[in-house]
């Protein structure tokens, strides 16, 4: 029999399962993990509370942010194309139809203004050199790839980032990806600068799902924060889902009904967890 705790928020419903996205919701601007929110977590782990990591980052970049916490936590990672239990160890993945990756490629190897990068197993690969990564990735780091001829196996997750941060660019991209694809992968922006591309199903929403019933409980067991458009189908399959402050308006539109939390800088989700649930 499962014993972790129910906790109550004012909505009046119990939550078992917290899950949180890191760039621009548990992490600060500056993409770290403040001593105050990895002092509630540690505080909601010590009450029983599973904490869920849920982000479009490689399996690899988030063990950082894991270890940093110093608890046992799932992590949802590539969008949701792959999913570590709290021991370390893969319980799921599911990876881009290799047909699919050759073609994404091929369509947008010659658009000089965008990079390609590709998540496979646990390689981050990318076409171009880029020296404006740092910030985000301490300890994970980049090989470069042919274009010409990309792998095509075990890949997890393609993303392109506009050399000029160009939304409208991507969005453009997007339109076009999607009529070619027709339905064979799922297509999201993490960011307005980051358009990403995973298998058909993969979501973060459908991951946590898993996650859930792995430990005796439903999607309305769990309450979830996150800020982006890849964060929208867990923030609407939670019980509870709260959208950041500072999140696109995309997002906004696309959750008119989901409770808008304060800003990252501020620390938001763990000032929440501790007022409602510690």
């Amino acid at each position: 029999m499962n014993t972790a705790p129910h906790f109550r928020s004012p909505d009046g419903l119990k939550y078992k399962i917290i899950a949180s996205d890191l760039d621009g919701t548990l992490l600060t601007p500056d993409h770290k993990i403040a001593p105050y929110t990895r002092d509630i977590v540690k505080r909601l782990h010590q009450q029983g509370t599973i904490f869920v990591i849920a982000t479009g980052r490689h399996h690899i970049d988030v063990g950082d942010f894991r270890d940093h916490l110093g608890i046992p936590v799932y992590m949802i990672t590539s969008n949701g194309a792959r999913v570590h239990n709290p021991e370390g160890q893969i319980i799921f993945k599911q990876n881009i139809q290799s047909d699919d990756v050759k073609i994404v490629v091929d369509m947008a190897k010659d658009d000089t203004e965008i990079k390609i990068h590709l998540y496979r197993n646990d390689d981050w690969l990318l076409n171009e050199a880029s020296d404006n990564l740092d910030e985000y990735h301490e300890n994970f780091t980049y090989q470069l790839f042919d274009s010409n001829t990309p792998p095509t196996e075990g890949i997890a997750k393609i993303f392109f980032i506009h050399d000029d941060l160009d939304h409208d660019k991507l969005v453009h991209w997007e339109q076009i990806f999607t009529e070619r694809l027709n339905g064979r992968t799922h297509i999201s922006f993490s960011t307005p600068w980051c358009l990403e591309i995973m298998a058909q199903g993969v979501s973060k929403g459908h991951a946590l799902e898993a996650i859930a019933k792995a430990n005796g409980y439903e999607l309305k067991d769990c309450i979830a924060f996150g800020d982006g458009m890849n964060d929208v189908e867990m923030l609407r399959m939670a019980g509870k889902g709260f959208v950041m402050e500072t999140s696109h308006e995309k997002v906004k539109k696309a959750l008119p009904e989901n409770e808008i939390l304060g800003p990252n800088s501020n620390e938001s989700v763990a000032r929440y967890l501790e007022k409602h649930f510690l």
